[in-house]
């Protein structure tokens, strides 16, 4: 079973990694399109900023969510706990 998990939580990191890397890139072009906007000027850059702003954005934030689940579920699969803080062993304190 465990061997299962960790194949299905590799899957899942994989996914989460690249899905992750291109929102990123993606986001990124964003600010391209405003400099092109700005260069540009007039209507055809209102027009610009209003699809960047209105149509790309939102499916990047949709993107970007689905693939924070994936990160979420890759963690719970693999019984990473890493948002908790880990109790270390009195002896091993003490060691230091």
């Amino acid at each position: 079973m465990k061997e299962t998990l960790k194949k299905i939580s590799d899957v899942c990191k994989i996914i989460f990694g690249y899905g992750i890397m291109i929102v990123l890139f993606a986001g990124g072009l964003t600010f391209f399109g405003y400099i092109a906007a700005l260069i540009v000027g007039g209507e055809t850059a209102t027009e610009m900023c209003t699809w960047i702003y209105k149509s790309f954005i939102p499916v990047i934030i949709k993107a970007s969510t689905i693939l924070i689940l994936f990160g979420l579920l890759t963690m719970y699969l693999a019984g990473e706990k890493a948002l908790t803080p880990e109790k270390k062993n009195a002896k091993t304190e003490g060691e230091k």
